[in-house]
C-alpha cells in the first residue's frame, strides 16, 4: 500500500481528525469551535466528577484549606485565616473566598462539613484551564492541535487529581493561563506596530491580579519569565507596549490592595512575615517540611504526572527546540523551560508546583501528534521515541491493575468492579502502543485518553473512597456521629491529622495521651482517640483522676501522611 493510501486511511479511521491543517488558523469556523469547547467541558466532567463527591477530605492541605475556609465562614471574618485557633498565614486569600462563595451558594449551613462544595473552584479552575488551553492551542498551531492539546491537558494525571483537592493549584492554572492566553495575543499579532485590544490588557493585568490573591508570586514569575526569555532571545521588546506596564501594574495593585492592606492592619504585619520569609523565602532557601528534593525530581514523575501525554513529551520538546525560529514554538519554550528549570532548582519540591507548565507541554505534544499525522514528524519512527511510546504505557496498564489490588492488600478482598480498570489498563496499553507502531498516532493517542478515562472514573467514583483502611478520619467521624449524634466533642492523642478537624468541628483538641485524660474529665459526654502506642499513658493518667473509661470503638488503617499503619482506640467514661 503506498504512503498516500495508508495517511488517508488513517485520517478516515481517527476519532480525532480534522480536515485542517497545523498551521495557526485563525479564521476557523465559529461554529466548529464552539462545538469543540462544549466537547471538552463534557470531557472534563467525564474526568474531574467522579470521586468529587464520595472521596473523604484529604490530609494534610485540603483538610487545612477547607477548615479555614469552614471557619471563615462560620466566623463571617473574611479577612483573617485560621486553622482552629492558630493563624494561618501561609496563602493569600484568593482560594478562601472562593470556596466560602461556593459553600454559600451551594450548601449553605447544613453542608459545612461536606467537603465537596470546597472543591468546586477547583473543578471549575480545571475547567477553564483546558478550556483556555484550547483557546491558546489554537491560536499558535492551529485547531486540530489546539484541541488535541486540550483533550491531553484535561485527562493528565495531576491536573485530574487537582480538580479533586480543595486547595489553591487549579483556580492557579486557571489565572495563569488567562494571563499566558493574553501574553500569546501580544506576542503573536501580525502587525505589532499597532496596539492590542483593551481585552487582552485587561485579561492580563487581572489574571495577575488574581493569581497574586491565590497563590503569591506564581503568577508573576511565570509571565516574567516568559517576557524576559522572548525578549533576550528577540533583543526586541517592542512586542510589550500594548502591556502599559505603568497602567497594569496600578490595576494590579488596585485589584490586590485591599486585602493586602486590611490583613496587615488585622495582623499587625505578622501575616506578611509568616507568608514571606516563614513560607516562601525558607521553600526557596532548603527543602521545607521534608518536602527537600534535589534537581531532577520534576523530570522523574513526569511520566505519571503528565500522562497520558507524557509519553512523547521528550520527542516534542526536541522538535519544538530545532524549529524554534518559528514564532508560536518560541513563545512555547519560553513559556515551559526557564519556569521548570527555576522548579528543579528551588529545594523544596512538590509534584502540583509544575503545573502551570502542563498545558503547554500537552499543546506541543499535541503539535507533534498532528505533524506526525501529516508525516512532517519522522522523529517518532526513531526507535528510542517508539521503545519510550512503549515503556510509558506501563503508568496506565498499573493504574488498572492498582485498582484491582488495592482492596486485596489492604482489606484482603476482591472488588469485582476493579476488573474494569484492570482490563481497561491492559486492553489500553496494548492497543495504543500497536497504533502508535502502525502510525497511527491520533488513534494511539484517543485509545490512551479512552483507557485512561475506564480507569479513573470506576477507581475514584467507588474503589479508592470504598478502601475504607485509607480513611481513618471518616471511620472515626461516623463512629463519634453514632455515639453522640451531630455535635460531637473530641480529643485526640496521637492521631493529628486535620482532615479529623474538618469532619468534626474546630473544636476538636489534638493533644497529648495525659491531657486527653484531662479533657475527658472537663468535658461530659466527651470522647478521646488514642493511638495504640500512647494508651498506657492514657489508661494510667485516666487512674489517677478517677475517670472509668471504656473503649466504644477500635480503627486499623494507613495514616498515608505518615506513612505508617496505625491502630486508633476510641474511649469515653462510664
Amino acid at each position: 500500500m503506498s504512503t498516500s493510501n495508508e495517511a488517508r486511511i488513517r485520517e478516515q479511521d481517527s476519532p480525532l481528525s480534522d480536515p485542517e491543517q497545523a498551521q495557526p488558523v485563525h479564521g476557523c469556523p465559529a461554529g466548529s469551535s464552539l462545538s469543540k469547547y462544549f466537547l471538552l467541558i463534557l470531557v472534563c466532567l467525564l474526568f474531574y466528577i467522579p470521586g468529587l463527591f464520595t472521596i473523604p477530605p484529604l490530609d494534610r492541605d485540603e483538610a487545612r484549606f477547607a477548615q479555614a475556609t469552614k471557619q471563615m465562614v462560620e466566623s463571617r471574618d473574611f479577612v483573617r485565616i485560621s486553622f482552629q485557633n492558630t493563624p494561618r498565614n501561609k496563602k493569600p486569600i484568593g482560594i478562601y473566598w472562593l470556596q466560602a462563595a461556593s459553600v454559600e451558594l451551594l450548601s449553605g449551613a447544613a453542608g459545612y462539613r461536606k467537603i465537596w462544595p470546597y472543591r468546586i473552584p477547583s473543578l471549575l479552575g480545571a475547567i477553564f484551564s483546558v478550556l483556555l488551553t484550547f483557546a491558546i492551542g489554537k491560536r499558535l498551531f492551529g485547531e486540530r492541535s489546539g484541541f488535541l492539546g486540550a483533550l491531553l491537558c484535561s485527562s493528565s494525571i495531576l491536573l485530574v487529581v487537582e480538580a479533586h483537592l480543595a486547595t489553591t493549584d487549579a483556580a492557579l492554572l486557571a489565572a495563569i493561563m488567562a494571563s499566558q492566553c493574553a501574553l500569546s495575543r501580544f506576542y503573536l499579532r501580525e502587525d505589532k506596530s499597532k496596539p492590542a485590544g483593551g481585552g487582552a490588557f485587561l485579561t492580563f493585568w487581572i489574571a495577575q491580579a488574581l493569581g497574586i490573591l491565590v497563590k503569591g508570586p506564581v503568577a508573576p514569575m511565570i509571565a516574567l519569565l516568559t517576557i524576559g526569555c522572548l525578549t533576550a532571545v528577540d533583543r526586541d521588546a517592542g512586542w510589550l507596549k500594548g502591556l502599559r506596564p505603568f497602567s497594569g501594574l496600578a490595576l494590579t495593585a488596585l485589584l490586590v490592595s485591599p486585602w493586602m492592606i486590611a490583613i496587615g492592619l488585622a495582623t499587625k504585619g505578622a501575616f506578611f512575615r509568616q507568608a514571606v520569609v516563614g513560607d516562601f523565602l525558607s521553600k526557596v532557601a532548603s527543602g521545607q517540611e521534608s518536602h527537600g528534593f534535589p534537581p531532577g525530581f520534576y523530570l522523574v514523575l513526569l511520566p505519571l504526572t503528565l500522562w497520558p501525554g507524557s509519553s512523547l513529551a521528550g520527542v516534542a520538546l526536541f522538535r519544538a527546540w530545532k524549529q524554534r525560529s518559528t514564532a508560536a514554538l518560541r513563545f512555547c519554550l519560553a513559556w515551559a523551560l526557564p519556569a521548570w528549570m527555576v522548579f528543579e532548582l528551588v529545594p523544596t519540591k512538590l509534584p502540583h508546583y509544575v503545573l502551570p507548565l502542563y498545558p503547554v507541554l500537552c499543546l506541543l505534544i499535541a503539535h507533534t501528534i498532528i505533524s506526525g499525522e501529516e508525516g512532517t514528524a519522522p522523529e517518532l519512527d526513531f526507535k528510542l521515541v517508539r521503545t519510550g511510546y512503549a515503556a510509558c504505557q506501563l503508568v496506565v496498564l498499573l493504574l488498572g491493575l492498582g485498582c484491582l489490588a488495592l482492596p486485596w492488600f489492604l482489606q484482603h478482598r476482591f472488588a469485582p468492579l476493579g476488573l474494569v480498570p484492570a482490563s481497561a489498563g491492559v486492553a489500553g496499553a496494548l492497543l495504543s502502543t500497536r497504533s502508535f507502531f502502525n502510525r497511527r498516532y491520533l488513534r494511539a493517542t484517543a485509545i490512551a485518553i479512552a483507557a485512561t478515562a475506564l480507569v479513573l472514573a470506576p477507581g475514584l467514583q467507588w474503589i479508592l473512597p470504598g478502601v475504607d483502611s485509607l480513611w481513618l478520619s471518616r471511620s472515626v467521624g461516623d463512629a463519634a456521629a453514632q455515639l453522640r449524634g451531630k455535635e460531637v466533642t473530641l480529643c485526640s492523642a496521637g492521631y493529628d491529622e486535620p482532615s479529623l478537624v474538618f469532619l468534626l468541628g474546630a473544636g476538636t483538641l489534638l493533644t497529648s495521651a495525659d491531657k486527653a485524660a484531662g479533657f475527658l474529665q472537663d468535658h461530659p459526654g466527651a470522647l478521646a482517640l488514642v493511638d495504640r502506642g500512647q494508651t498506657a499513658d492514657f489508661l494510667k493518667r485516666s487512674d489517677k483522676l478517677g475517670l472509668h473509661v471504656k473503649q466504644v470503638g477500635a480503627f486499623s488503617g494507613i495514616n498515608y501522611s505518615k506513612g505508617k499503619h496505625m491502630l486508633l482506640l476510641l474511649y469515653s467514661v462510664r
